[in-house]
């Protein structure tokens, strides 16, 4: 017998500078990334079957359909319920691919899969994700490609709990300069509309401030941007942090305190902050229901659609 597979996939090593980023091929996943060995995001072992979606890419949708029904092309479609409590389909259909690797080096790596038609997504679409570690941190770029002969909806994003460091998420000081936030139902998350974050206290982190005891797992759009890059940041007490930057391709991001069922009790429960770059609203594969632009890309046959963002140490 050969060499068994981790359960996490192949395993790539980058590595740039003080920055080392570990790969892991099923879902095209960030497994761990760190600078000078501090953690920047929340990692997990190679052996280990990813937790939930700590780290993976998200295609061929972000986030959730609703009820896992929309309509497409003239066809209602149904995919299968993958966030099984909350009656949804959650976050795309690559997280339990295997990637292969097209091509990787000492600083860099190319991962590629293919969504083929199936129930729920009848559409062929082939996704490659690039990591690529410099001095400026840690870039991840998703080109999806339609190779079928059919119009396809689409989106794409990514999932890592970003560690500012050593103190708990409580203690953390986050900054998003974002002018609204979609509010969602309590229990299943079913978008309700768009409010005007100024002057909430939950809401609006325009003016960096101390996470606390404050739960979130919303979806922010109207960002405020410097030359076309939007930023996220979440710093320690201790002084150190780790920011989140992005461009136009991705007009929303969502944000997650990790917060889980069972509480402080549960391994992982606000571990670290989810911050998740999307090129599209949650439920956008229904953007006819909602008032607002939700960014649901069209991949004409042959047309491709690029995003990308990068993950640095402060």
């Amino acid at each position: 017998m050969g060499s068994m597979t981790p359960a996490s996939g192949t395993p790539v090593t980058l590595r740039s500078g003080a920055y080392e980023a570990h790969l892991a091929t099923i879902g095209a996943t960030l497994r761990a990334l760190t600078h000078d060995g501090r953690h920047l995001v929340v990692p997990f072992a190679v052996d280990q079957m990813r937790p939930a979606s700590r780290g993976r890419t998200l295609a061929p949708w972000v986030n959730r359909v609703i009820d896992g029904r929309y309509e497409f092309g003239g066809r209602s479609l149904q995919l299968p319920l993958t966030e099984p409590k909350r009656s949804n389909a959650i976050h795309g259909l690559v997280g339990w691919l295997d990637f292969e690797i097209v091509s990787t080096d000492a600083d860099a790596a190319t991962l590629a899969a293919e969504i083929v038609p199936q129930a729920g997504y009848p559409w062929w679409v082939r996704v490659e994700v690039t990591y690529r570690l410099d001095a400026d941190g840690l870039t991840q770029t998703v080109v999806a490609t339609n190779v079928g002969e059919d119009a396809a909806p689409y989106g794409a994003g990514s999932h890592p709990y970003l560690v500012a460091g050593p103190a708990p998420l409580d203690d953390w000081t986050f900054e998003l300069a974002a002018s609204q936030v979609l509010e969602v139902t309590d229990e299943r998350l079913i978008p309700v509309g768009l409010t005007d974050v100024e002057g909430s206290e939950r809401f609006d982190w325009s003016i960096p401030h101390v996470l606390g005891a404050v739960e979130l797992d919303h979806a922010y759009t109207g960002l405020s941007r410097t030359a076309g890059v939007a930023v996220a940041r979440v710093t320690d007490p201790s002084g150190v942090g780790v920011e989140l930057t992005w461009g136009e391709d991705c007009p929303w991001v969502q944000v997650h305190t990790a917060d889980l069922p069972g509480g402080p009790a549960q391994p992982g429960n606000r571990a670290g902050l989810a911050v998740e770059p999307m090129t599209s609203a949650p439920d956008a594969f229904n953007a006819g229901r909602y008032p607002y632009d939700t960014g649901l890309i069209v991949l004409e046959p042959g047309a491709s659609a690029t995003a990308s963002w990068r993950i640095a140490a402060i």
